[in-house]
């Protein structure tokens, strides 16, 4: 099989979906649309793996100031949150000037840490290309150590559907 499609065929090389398949749309608390740009091509024509990587965090970055906020540094003192974690299952390439629909929802929450769940779908024929998560750590910039999530960041998470994890 080629890794290219033909012309006119891009929305029909696509990977089997495994059984556990993720949950539908509206089980998803947020969506961002990105569209694929040539400098995020490899070789081969498609999506490169580091941009899956991208879109993810473009969507993530989103959804996280969507529930706590727009905070920047200066507004948090020494305390942040740090991406520390990723995990992406590839389902089936992206191609050029294809949009792709990242969705994002708030995962297990724990002391120091959460997760953030994605689907990443195509615009044009609704294909899965990949899903995965991320995890993301409260921080403490003075220290450089992690730092237990503030009661504000764990209540806007569980009001934006996050699960607690004991």
């Amino acid at each position: 099989m080629s890794a290219s499609p033909p012309a006119g065929d891009a929305g029909r090389l696509t990977a089997t979906p495994p059984e556990d398949e993720p949950a539908g749309e509206r089980e998803w608390s947020y969506s961002h649309v990105d569209t694929v740009r040539f400098a995020d091509l490899d070789p081969m024509r498609h999506l490169n793996n580091v941009s899956f990587l991208q879109f993810f965090e473009n969507a993530r970055i989103k959804f996280i100031s969507s529930v706590i906020g727009d905070r920047r540094a200066d507004d948090l003192g020494d305390f942040g949150l740090i991406f520390a974690e990723c995990h992406i299952n590839y389902r089936a390439p992206a191609f050029y000037d294809e949009s792709i629909r990242t969705y994002v929802r708030a995962g297990e929450v724990r002391r120091s840490s959460f997760r953030v769940h994605f689907l990443m779908r195509s615009e044009r024929d609704g294909r899965t290309l990949a899903e995965g998560w991320g995890a993301i750590v409260g921080y403490d910039y003075t220290s450089g150590r992690a730092r237990p999530l503030p009661d504000s960041v764990r209540e806007a998470l569980a009001a934006a559907g996050a699960g607690t994890e004991t």
